[in-house]
């Protein structure tokens, strides 16, 4: 089995270890690649543009590189998903659930929820689980479930510094085939959103118009390209 859900849910391409700048969060990122065995638990939380997401997304293809069963379920879009789809993924190497945000207060999906995180545990597996806030303050209706997001490591990732986030940048275009100058990135911070999912976005549009154009990263392509001339 391959780490995506049969729910049509494409990862992006960059969402590896290879294109995470870890900043302050090498602990976790570390743990997640190379400390994480069977029967253990992970969760992961922090404000948005922290890498949540990411992670998931890079444990995910880590494990199915290793010819691991592995799945990602995307809590957020929880509106094409039904409780009953957690049944039965104990069996599975990994489990990764994002955005447990989205099911507080929902009891059947977290009593579904705290099943499954009892059958992978149980069952000699693994699990991640992500989300904004930490255990407690997820406003959970289910104070088990709480508990047992607690049980296991829990890593609060941190954002990155603008040192970091200019890294961050130029890792993510290296990864995409794209060589971004040191100025270009710093003009990006100076000049956008320090948001990181949308300066990511921001790098999207920069490779598909460096692509077409046939044209380097530079602060006036970018200038262009952003309509600030």
């Amino acid at each position: 089995m391959n780490a995506q859900l049969p729910l049509h849910i494409r990862f992006r391409d960059d969402s590896t270890f290879a294109g995470f700048e870890p900043g302050r969060n090498v602990e976790a990122v570390h743990y997640l690649q190379v400390g994480f065995t069977a029967g253990q638990s992970v969760y992961l939380w922090g404000g948005a543009g922290t890498g949540k997401t990411h992670l998931l997304e890079a444990v995910c293809r880590l494990a199915a590189g290793r010819g691991e069963s592995a799945v990602y379920l995307p809590l957020r879009e929880r509106a094409d998903l039904a409780p009953a789809l957690l049944e039965g993924l104990e069996a599975l190497a990994l489990v990764c659930v994002d955005d447990i945000g989205a099911i507080a207060g929902d009891a059947v999906w977290e009593a579904a929820l705290f099943h499954l995180f009892n059958r992978v545990r149980e069952g000699g597996g693994r699990i991640v689980i992500a989300g904004a806030a930490s255990p407690r303050a997820l406003g959970l209706g289910l104070p088990d479930l709480a508990t047992r997001l607690s049980w296991g490591l829990v890593f609060q990732l941190q954002p990155l510094l603008d040192d970091e986030k200019a890294q961050a940048l130029r890792l993510r275009a290296r990864v995409r085939g794209m060589e971004m100058p040191e100025a270009v990135a710093r003009y990006l911070l100076q000049r956008h959103a320090r948001d990181m999912g949308a300066l990511f976005e921001l790098l999207e549009r920069l490779d598909r118009a460096s692509l077409a154009a046939q044209r380097r990263l530079t602060v006036p392509f970018v200038r262009e390209v952003a309509g600030e001339d």
